[in-house]
């Protein structure tokens, strides 16, 4: 499912925090969002899912505005996965991932929402947590849940906001692999990211976000010592290794 952006712009109390953001996303693109902290990342995917309301401009989903979705419709086309959970529950894992289900479910649970829920557990490999308090889970399983919970309502596209913000190395490996599997099946994956390389470890997009604007955007090629040392006003070295890329800071 496409995504076009026209001419978004959004405020804080009166301060910009996106102008003029232009952009179309296609269906199966894994596209990680980077820049500095206040970048507008965050802003960013949130007004793409109807949480804020931009001021100006326009969101399309496969040329449809969005503001003509119901919020019913909307939920069944896109989840969201915050970086974290505002409120504790103590719910069950396998209750976590079924609210995803709450834009089909008109009067209780069918039995195809409680099936879809278990085959999502299954996929993920969750089943052995199902009747844990997600509470006594490690933050990787959390996010794991959560994203679970985001794939129960079924959607073409998924949005992140740092998933793997406070995650250990090995969790936020096994958090972007499964996003990546997830864009390889076909789903639009857009992620903020504070991790570089770990953006172009995994992403197919890099969007560079300064400002409120789109600084640049586009494959690997995108990844150059200029535009990094301008994105993030530091001095880096570009390692090259067996087709890889690294960025590292120049201490010198």
């Amino acid at each position: 499912m496409k995504i076009t952006v026209h001419d978004i712009e959004f405020s804080y109390n009166g301060s910009p925090a996106l102008q003029n953001v232009n952009t179309a996303i296609e269906k199966g693109d894994f596209v990680a969002l980077v820049g500095p902290n206040g970048s507008g990342k965050s802003t960013l995917i949130k007004c793409l899912n109807g949480i804020l309301k931009y001021r100006k401009g326009a969101v399309l989903i496969d040329d449809r505005p969005m503001d003509a979705f119901t919020p019913n419709e909307l939920a069944k086309e896109m989840a969201y996965v915050p970086q974290s959970e505002n409120k504790k529950s103590a719910l069950h894992v396998f209750d976590v991932i079924l609210l995803g289900r709450k834009p089909y479910i008109y009067w209780k649970p069918s039995e195809h929402d409680l099936r879809v829920t278990a085959n999502i557990m299954k996929t993920l490999h969750l089943e052995d947590l199902a009747m844990r308090d997600v509470n006594t889970l490690s933050g990787g399983q959390q996010q794991t849940v959560y994203i679970a919970r985001a794939l129960a309502q079924e959607p073409d596209i998924l949005l992140l906001d740092e998933p793997t913000a406070n995650l250990d190395i090995k969790h936020q490996v096994e958090v972007l692999e499964l996003l990546k599997k997830l864009a390889n099946n076909g789903i639009t994956v857009i992620i903020a990211l504070h991790d570089i390389n770990m953006a172009m470890r995994y992403a197919t997009r890099i969007m560079m976000l300064k400002k409120g604007s789109i600084f640049a955007s586009g494959g690997r090629e995108t990844i150059t010592k200029e535009n990094i040392e301008e994105l993030y006003d530091i001095k880096v070295h570009i390692i090259r290794d067996n087709g890889n890329i690294f960025i590292v800071p120049d201490r010198s």
